[in-house]
């Protein structure tokens, strides 16, 4: 049986039963329409049973059981009438101009009669017959889970890629006798693993399969979260078609597309990164660990660009009067949430043409850089990898493009495009080889919510980081670029560890910037400074205003990274809309980053870091990953009383405000007393919060300063416990008291003269009775 997680209202469901089956790759071919507000078309799915993966790598992370004992299996149900009674077989409707794919055909209308919103009705299964039976195991068949909502499914259908020209090389024989279900699956299997130096062939035929007509149609059920499919017959993952074509589209209100209007008052559509990530633009599986490639088509009008997380910067194919397609696509393997889209009325800002001592720059090989290539094998699943390549490792400046609304053109111009090419080659010094091979920029619409976002190829930027001075589109721009390596080469396995992205990410946008604006050690430190101050003060915002469940960095603790038998999994809290706005996932993991380099020094930690990505990039992580790598390699002398377990302990499972260093604390007292006046309810807060009375002296001493600049009345008796007990330190108080002319404060600094005046050492007490008397 199933292993049932715990959820609870604002938990977002993974579905997808990944232990069973994974997608290796998506080939989408939509059109986008505005008038209707839908994407609309199919999308292809190519799978590989998880004991034939196990089969050929020997072992895995995450051991699945035998399917027998782990796939829910349902008993087989007599529809009532077939799913869709249009069996006409139709080609992909637009051409892969990246692979020379030939053949157009008339999209499929079967099914729209307009029931298909009710998933009883779109695919005559009655969802009362989805009950489990595990105890005829004689009639039950394997069922397919995807993770979907806000979509309306028309058919799937089983593609039989037995036909597609040439396929019989995956066969072992010149030509095909005889098809069958295991020959189908043993030709998409021997697809999904060749070798990366044959990936353009493998994707041409990707394309080509995806063009293949269906060989049957499948049984399949939507619910809130999921589509459900099935092959009667098919009784383990292994049977199951590893084929499959899914015609749907999607829904005006689905969450995860936002239809509006830019700037300049032209329509537009763009994926937002909602909590449902990308399951209302297709079905997918969305847990992370279901890492895969894709190749999407998108026709739209031809006054339109379409952008894509895709690895080539894609042109216009023009397709009959008014409309054109745009094909990208991505040969390193990740997450279906990174996959991002938008298509609008963009303009193009085009660089300055760069001088030939530019060029040289970006790929001459300095000592520095030296260190940055990759040695040895990496460690994720094969695809053509950048770190492998020399020419990439020693490129600054990856190529890139700005779009944006008509009317911000002149802004992106002044403030957004000088500042590309110095945050690139700044990210390059720190962490060395880009992770993926170009870069497009878009100025999202006003209502886009949020400063940036980061996918595979493709950042998109609010139109507020244009305004005023560069700063703040300096450092921004710096985060999402810091997210090339930190969330998106290097992805958290359970995405409750946000901090993990985050983090990384708002720790290294200081130390990016810093370089792109070419600061003096001096100055970059006290800009760092005044960030950390800004952002502790945030975070102390954040402390008192969240729940503190909320807080906690790494919320499943010892069970981080656990699945249920099937593979589905919850994000805790992922549909609490408080969440959109926390910040403490950035905080606290910025505070921890930036505690750690101060502990080992700049020099041993970024060395570390860069270590790091190239022993884990393309590969999904957890905090002990890192946390384990990284004391592992700090020298003994500086390791102190550092551990896995007292990091968890103090930073990631535990809500509020992490103890801080003694150091750490003066800083922050030092900021303090600046403030010309302070409210005691945050005094208060302060000295609950870091049990300030129970630190040592250094921090005590600004702490009673703290109090007498404020006359802060409860806490005296900490003043007047310092001046008694801490005699060494507590001289100038007594100055502090009594320049105040504030009477009660004098009559402290009389009472505890009195009290230690006789074992004083006798210049200190000279010094005290001439500032009191």
């Amino acid at each position: 049986m199933d292993v049932k997680l715990e959820t609870s209202w604002d938990d977002l469901p993974l579905m997808a039963n990944t232990s069973h089956i994974l997608v290796k790759h998506y080939v989408l071919d939509l059109d986008v329409d505005f008038e209707s507000q839908i994407f609309e078309g199919t999308i292809v799915l190519f799978f590989e049973s998880r004991n034939r993966l196990e089969k050929q790598s020997g072992s895995t992370k995450e051991t699945c059981r035998s399917e027998s004992n782990e796939a829910c299996r349902f008993s087989t149900p007599e529809p009532c009438h077939s799913p869709v009674t249009d069996t006409r077989t139709s080609s992909s409707k637009t051409g892969y101009n990246d692979f020379a794919i030939c053949g157009k055909g008339e999209k499929d209308t079967s099914g729209k009669d307009g029931n298909h919103d009710n998933p009883e009705q779109a695919s005559g299964i009655s969802s009362s017959k989805y009950c489990c039976d595990t105890g005829n195991h004689g009639s039950e068949d394997f069922l397919l889970v995807l993770d979907c909502c806000d979509l309306s499914v028309f058919k799937v259908e089983e593609v039989d890629v037995a036909v597609v020209p040439g396929i019989e090389t995956f066969t072992g024989s010149s030509q095909i006798a005889f098809v069958s279900e295991e020959l189908r699956n043993q030709i998409v299997h021997e697809l999904v693993t060749l070798p990366a130096d044959r990936w353009r062939e493998q994707f041409d035929y990707y394309a080509h399969c995806s063009q293949a007509p269906g060989c049957g149609e499948l049984l399949f059920d939507t619910d809130t979260w999921s589509l459900r499919i099935r092959k009667t017959g098919a009784q383990t993952a292994t049977d199951f078609p590893h084929a499959i074509r899914i015609w749907y589209s999607t829904k005006p209100q689905g969450r995860s597309v936002t239809w509006t209007s830019d700037q300049s008052g032209r329509p537009c559509v763009y994926t937002m990164g909602s909590p449902v990530n990308n399951r209302a633009l297709f079905p997918c599986q969305e847990p992370p660990v279901a890492m895969s490639t894709w190749q999407a088509t998108v026709g739209a009008a031809a006054s339109f660009v379409v952008l894509m997380s895709g690895e080539n910067p894609a042109k216009p194919t023009q397709l009959r009067e008014g409309r054109a397609s745009w094909h990208y696509y991505v040969t390193m393997p990740m997450p279906a949430s990174t996959f991002t889209i938008a298509v609008g009325s963009w303009a193009e800002m085009k660089p300055e043409i760069c001088s030939s001592e530019d060029l040289a720059a970006e790929t001459s090989l300095t000592p520095s850089e030296a260190d940055f290539r990759c040695v040895g094998v990496c460690g994720h699943m094969e695809y053509p990898c950048r770190f492998q390549n020399p020419s990439a490792t020693t490129q600054e400046v990856i190529p890139h493009r700005v779009f944006a609304p008509v009317c911000l053109q002149g802004a992106c111009y002044e403030t957004l495009l000088p500042l590309v090419r110095p945050c690139l080659s700044a990210a390059h010094s720190v962490l060395g080889t880009h992770p993926f091979s170009r870069l497009d920029i878009l100025v999202v619409p006003a209502n886009f919510p949020s400063l940036g976002m980061a996918s595979p190829h493709i950042i998109f930027l609010s139109q507020s980081v244009l305004i005023g001075m560069n700063h703040l589109c300096g450092t921004r721009l710096c985060h999402e670029i810091a997210h090339a390596w930190f969330g998106l080469a290097i992805g958290a396995r359970d995405w409750t560890e946000e901090w993990l992205s985050e983090g990384f990410a708002t720790h290294l946008e200081d130390v990016f910037w810093a370089k792109a604006q070419q600061l003096a050690p001096h100055e970059a430190w006290e800009q760092q400074e005044l960030k950390a101050d800004l952002r502790w003060r945030c975070l102390q915002d954040e402390v008192r205003n969240y729940p503190e469940e909320m807080q906690v960095l790494r919320p499943n603790k010892e069970k981080t990274g656990h699945v249920s038998d099937s593979g589905s999994s919850v994000i805790k809290h992922g549909l609490n809309p408080e969440k959109v706005f926390m910040q403490v996932h950035y905080l606290k993991g910025y505070f921890l980053l930036r505690f750690l380099a101060q502990r080992l020094g700049d020099d041993t930690y970024f060395a570390f870091l860069r270590k790091f990505v190239h022993t884990f990039h393309g590969q999904l992580i957890l905090s002990q990953d890192f946390l384990q790598m990284l004391l592992e390699n700090i020298p003994e002398e500086k390791r102190l009383d550092l551990s896995v377990e007292n990091i968890f302990r103090d930073w990631l499972e535990s809500s509020g405000i992490p103890q801080l260093l003694p150091d750490q604390l003066v800083l922050l007292l030092e900021h303090l007393l600046e403030q010309k006046t302070l409210n005691p309810r945050t005094l208060q807060s302060l000295e609950r919060t870091y049990q300030l009375s129970q630190q040592d002296a250094e921090v005590r001493h600004r702490w009673c300063e703290l109090i007498v600049k404020h006359k802060y009345t409860k806490a005296y008796k900490d003043v007047e416990r310092f001046l008694q007990e801490d005699q060494a330190m507590g001289i100038y108080l007594y100055g502090e008291l009594m320049v105040s002319e504030d009477a009660r404060q004098q009559q402290v600094a009389r009472r505890c003269f009195e009290l230690t005046k006789e074992q004083m050492d006798r210049s200190s007490a000279q010094v005290v009775a001439e500032m009191l008397f």
